[in-house]
C-alpha cells in the first residue's frame, strides 16, 4: 500500500532527501563558522570551533532533513549560540521495536564518533510521531551502557504518545465520515496499528510495549530511565481548531494525553517535566493554520533551555 498523506496526528510536511558532502553553511554576524555535513540518512550543521551542546531533531511521520529545516528554522538561533544540529532523516514511525533502537542508537553513537561531537550535552527532541521516537530512543539510551551519548533533555511537540487511543480515534473517525482527510489517516492507522500490535481490545499488552503513555493502564514503562532527564512536552490544545476542522473532541487530541502525561510523570517524582501548552502560534511554513505544527517551540526560549 502506498503511503497516504498524513493529515492529523502525524504530521504532514514533506521534502526530498539529498546526498552530498561537507560544505559550508554560512556565517553569523558573530563570524561562527557553520559546517553543513549531507549524508543519506541525516544532516549536520556544525560549528567549526567551540560546541557548547548537540541537538537531535526528528520529524514528523513522512518528513526528512529538508522538511525539518524549513518548518523549524532553528539554525540561526543554533550557530549564534553554538549548539550543533543533527537533523535526522529517520521518519516513518509511530512506535520502535528493540531491533530498531539498537539500530538507531548506534547510527547516532557513529555520528557523534565520525564528526568528533561531543556528547556531555545532548539534547533530542521531536515533532510528532519524531516526538515518539525522541522519548524512546533517549529512554533506550540512557539504559545501555555500551552508548555513551545520553541525552540531558528530551521535548515532543504534539506527538501521539498513545497508540490505544490513535486506534480508537481512527474508529469514531471512520464512523463519523465528516472529512476524506480524517478517512483517509484513520483507515491508514488502523491497518498499521492492526497488523503491527493487534486491536487493543484483545492485546493491551503489545499498546503498552510501544506507546509512550497508555491512558487506560496509566503505563509509562518506556519513559522509566528518563526520571532523572529534564523533558518539555509542548502542544496547542485549540479545542475549537479541532472541532471545526476535524469535529474532534478534546479527548481525541494530542494534547488532552500530553496534559495528562505531565499529571501522571510528576506525581510519580519526574520533577524535571515542563508541560508547554501555547496559544495561536501553531503555522505551518507555508502560513497555513494548524495547532499541530512546529511553530509553538519558542526556538530562543529552547535554545536557553539547552544551554541552561
Amino acid at each position: 500500500m502506498n503511503r497516504i498523506l498524513i493529515f492529523l496526528v502525524i504530521g504532514i510536511t514533506f521534502a526530498s532527501c539529498k546526498q552530498g558532502n561537507e560544505e559550508k553553511a554560512g556565517q553569523t554576524t558573530r563570524e561562527t563558522e557553520f559546517k553543513k555535513v549531507v549524508r543519506d540518512d541525516y544532516q549536520l550543521y556544525k560549528p567549526a570551533s567551540e560546541i557548547k551542546a548537540v541537538l537531535i531533531l526528528f520529524g514528523g511521520y513522512p518528513e526528512d532533513a529538508e522538511g525539518i529545516k524549513r518548518e523549524f528554522p532553528i539554525l540561526e538561533d543554533a550557530r549564534n549560540n553554538s549548539i550543533a544540529v543533527i537533523m535526522s532523516n529517520y521518519n516513518q514511525k509511530l512506535w520502535l521495536e528493540e531491533n530498531e533502537k539498537r539500530q538507531l542508537a548506534t547510527s547516532l553513537q557513529d555520528i557523534f564518533e565520525e564528526h568528533h561531537l561531543p556528547s556531555e550535552n545532548v539534547v533530542v527532541g521531536g515533532y510528532s510521531s519524531g516526538g515518539v521516537v525522541s522519548l524512546l530512543i533517549s529512554d533506550f539510551i540512557i539504559g545501555h551502557k555500551q552508548f555513551y551519548i545520553d541525552p540531558k533533555g528530551v521535548f515532543i511537540v504534539d506527538s501521539p504518545i498513545d497508540l490505544e487511543v490513535l486506534y480508537r480515534t481512527a474508529e469514531k473517525n471512520i464512523e463519523r465520515d465528516f472529512s476524506e482527510p480524517s478517512i483517509q489517516e484513520s483507515t491508514w492507522l488502523l491497518k498499521e496499528l492492526g497488523s503491527g500490535l493487534g486491536n487493543p481490545d484483545e492485546h493491551i499488552e503489545n499498546y503498552e510495549q510501544s506507546s509512550i503513555y497508555t491512558y487506560s493502564t496509566g503505563n509509562i514503562s518506556n519513559l522509566k530511565k528518563l526520571k532523572k532527564t529534564k523533558i518539555r512536552l509542548y502542544t496547542e490544545p485549540d479545542t475549537l481548531w479541532w472541532q471545526e476542522n476535524r469535529m474532534a473532541s478534546y479527548d481525541e487530541t494530542n494534547a488532552f494525553y500530553i496534559q495528562d502525561l505531565h499529571r501522571i510523570l510528576t506525581q510519580q517524582g519526574y520533577n524535571k517535566v515542563e508541560y508547554i501548552p501555547t496559544v495561536d502560534k501553531g503555522y505551518r511554513a507555508n502560513g497555513m493554520r494548524h495547532p499541530h505544527s512546529w511553530s509553538i517551540v519558542d526556538k530562543a526560549d529552547l535554545i536557553d533551555w539547552i544551554l541552561n
